[in-house]
Order: structure tokens, then sequence, then C-alpha cells
């Protein structure tokens, strides 16, 4: 039996003719829609958008940074001939959170040529510039809240995303786009600090008493969007669902409509998961790999075995990410620092600890590219350079589960 995994943007197929595989685990998405483009419009006219943008003098609309698979030409096209708005008083502000800036050639990617030289004006959030981030308030729990400019000072505020599980905050678009998507780093750090995290429903799919998700989404009531338009995808891709109008009303809605699609059940836990890191762009450093490791050991026994596909073309991710795996030989250890009063902050600690938590009671391999596995040494993971040889640590008797579409699925055990 040959499964294909996602992969970077080609796949891996992967033979798994020799081993117990007892589940292949996906989603069960609704049928793409026949014409995606009618339906934002519609989507976008129900949700009065040129009604709200009447008499605006700007906007400004965030997107994802490509680390999402966001059809944001399709969705742009639709919103800003509805805009009534001069175009360079159109900002599209991209949500890098603490990512690095796009390049020109993801510019590109992101909007197409037409809409990228159109004449708006296209910003990437810099979370660590004081001069377009500005302090907005405090938020429950008592974080300081820096937002972009850009958002703040604009007349009509619009967010543009993706509804999918996330391994901390529940699922992703809506409020995330503000929060983290174009706030400062203190912010972002505060937030994604132990005192959230080590929370147990700050997880997969999971809303109700999340404190990620709680924070966020008070935070981004300090200055809200006054219109969304996410959509939902399938497993090619194509656009199965699109949710406009109130940021937190219809979100909700979209994460109803994905949950239905995306929890496959187990009747047990099994001794191996051999998932994806999503395949490209989310697969594109180890970084956003965590993702996938962290959700797939839910359904995998105490002692058993992760292991994740992922090509990671850019390699392990921000130097302070690497520096933050290399330097500190107890990942356990490091946490407990973290939680402890007076620490200061390291950028990407967030995703140290996620790691962290995977491998408490889990082995952890990665596939990827021989080279890209070298650089792994030091990460508190396994890596190797083929499937073949990943498979062949695991017990001949080990139950599998696979999942190929890796982080875009929420597994559980029933």
């Amino acid at each position: 039996m040959t499964i294909r995994l996602d992969y970077g943007r080609a796949g891996l197929p992967v033979d798994f003719t020799h081993h117990r595989v007892q589940h292949q685990l996906g989603l069960s998405p609704a049928p793409p829609l026949e014409n995606p483009a009618q339906a934002v419009r519609e989507a976008l006219l129900a949700a009065q958008l040129p009604e709200k943008a009447r008499g605006k003098n700007s906007a400004c609309i965030v997107i994802c940074d490509f680390t999402r698979p966001v059809p944001n030409t399709l969705i742009l096209s639709q919103i800003i001939p509805l805009l009534g708005i001069p175009l360079p008083q159109i900002t599209v502000l991209i949500a890098t959170g603490t990512h690095r800036a796009s390049t020109p050639q993801e510019h590109l990617d992101l909007l197409g040529e037409k809409l990228l030289h159109s004449g708006i004006r296209v910003v990437d959030h810099d979370c660590d510039d004081p001069m377009t981030n500005r302090f907005v308030g405090t938020s429950p729990q008592g974080l300081e809240v820096f937002l972009d400019t850009h958002w703040l000072d604009a007349e009509l505020k619009i967010t543009v995303g993706l509804i999918e599980p996330h391994f901390m905050a529940g699922y992703s678009g809506g409020r995330k786009l503000v929060m983290p998507g174009v706030a400062g780093r203190a912010t972002i750090q505060a937030w994604h600090s132990p005192q959230f995290l080590e929370h147990e429903n700050a997880r997969n799919g999971m809303l109700d008493n999340n404190p990620v998700h709680e924070e966020n989404t008070a935070i981004a009531a300090l200055a809200p969007a006054d219109l969304i338009c996410d959509v939902t995808l399938d497993e090619q891709r194509r656009v199965t669902g699109v949710f406009c109008g109130h940021w937190i009303d219809d979100w909700r809605r979209g994460t109803e409509f994905v949950a239905q699609q995306a929890r496959p059940l187990i009747p047990d836990f099994v001794d191996a998961c051999v998932t994806s890191g999503g395949g490209y762009p989310l697969d594109a450093t180890f970084y956003q790999v965590v993702k996938g490791i962290v959700g797939a050991y839910p359904i995998v026994r105490p002692g058993g075995t992760v292991i994740i596909a992922a090509e990671m073309q850019e390699g392990i991710g921000s130097a302070h990410f690497r520096e933050t795996l290399e330097t500190n030989p107890d990942l356990d250890v490091l946490v407990a620092r973290m939680s402890a009063p007076g620490w200061t902050p390291l950028p990407d600690q967030w995703q140290v600890e996620m790691l962290a938590r995977a491998c408490r009671q889990h082995k952890v391999i990665v596939v990827t590219e021989p080279a890209r596995a070298t650089e792994l040494r030091g990460c508190h993971i396994d890596a190797v350079g083929s499937m073949d040889e990943a498979l062949a640590r695991l017990p001949k008797t080990a139950t599998l589960a696979v999942i190929p579409k890796g982080p875009y699925v929420i597994p559980a055990v029933k």
C-alpha cells in the first residue's frame, strides 16, 4: 500500500506494504464551490461591505503571509472593487507576526502580478519597529498590547484568512490576523508564554476555556475588524466555504464548519503515527513543522513514535529559534525556567515549548532531505534522510496511523 504524504510541492509517496497501517486519517471535506469568486462576492454583499465602506477614505486589508495557502488573489479581486476607495489609499498589510518579511517573489505569489501592480500599497508588518507599533491598551491578563499603525489608522479594517486547525489557538483565521498577525513582538511573546500554552485546552480544535484563544480574542477586540472574509479549503486547496461578516460570529460559523470535516476518531492509541508538515508552504521550516508533530501525538501511546515528513527548504527557522533549541539540552528545564517569575522571553520560545510538550512522552523522527537531516542535529529529535530509515526503527509489530495532510487534521481517540 502506497500513501502520498504532503511534502514540499511534489509530495512524498511512501510504501507501507510491510507495516501495520490501521488508520489512514484525513479530512472529510464539503464539496468544493463551483464558482468560488461568485461565492466570495455574494458573501461580501450579504455582509454589506459596500455600505461599510461608504464614506471611508482609507482601508487596511490584512492578509496571511506565505506560510498559509490563502487564495488571496481570488478574494482581494472581489473585495477591492466594492470599496469605492482610491487604490493608493488601500493598504494590504501582510500579517507576519514575528515571522520574517516577505520576499519580492512571495509578494508576487501572494497577490498576483495584476493586484501587486494595481496601485494599492503592500506592506509587511514589522513587529520590531517602534514607529509602526502603537500601544492600544492592556489585555485581561495584563499584557501590554501594541498593534500596527497601518491597521489602527485605517478608516475601514478588513481581514482575509483561512480557517484551519491551530495547535495552540484552536483554529486559525478571524482574530488571529490581528493578534498575533499585526502585533508587536513584546505582546506576542507575552501571549506565547507558559501562562497560556501549558493549559490543557491550548490545543488543536479547542476554543472553550482555551486561554490562548480567549486572550487573543480580547486583544483583537481593542481594534477589531469591520469585516472578515475567511475561507475553508479541501485537500486539493479548493474553496469549500466562505465566511464573511462579523469578526467573531461569522468566524465561529467557519470553525464549526471545519470541525465537522477535520476530526477523525480512532478506537484506540497506536504505537506510531506517520504524518506530514502539511507540504509547501507550511513545511518550509522546522519551526512550522512543529505544528504537525503536536497535532499527531495525541493518538500515539506514551512511549510511542511520531514520524513526520517535511521538506524544510528554508531549514530550521529563525536564528533565535535555532539557538534556543541548540543551547538548551533539556527542554523541560527550559520550560520550567520560562514559567518562573522574572523570566525574560526569548524570541520564538513558544515553538520550543510546544516541541517540548510533544517530546515528553514520545519519540520524534523527522524525515527530510539528507542535508536538512544533518542540520537538525541538536534539535531534540531524530532526523533521517529517508522514510524507509525511519520506518525501520519501529518494531515490526507496531501499529500505525497515517495522516497525509498533517496539521490540517485533528485526530483523536474515542
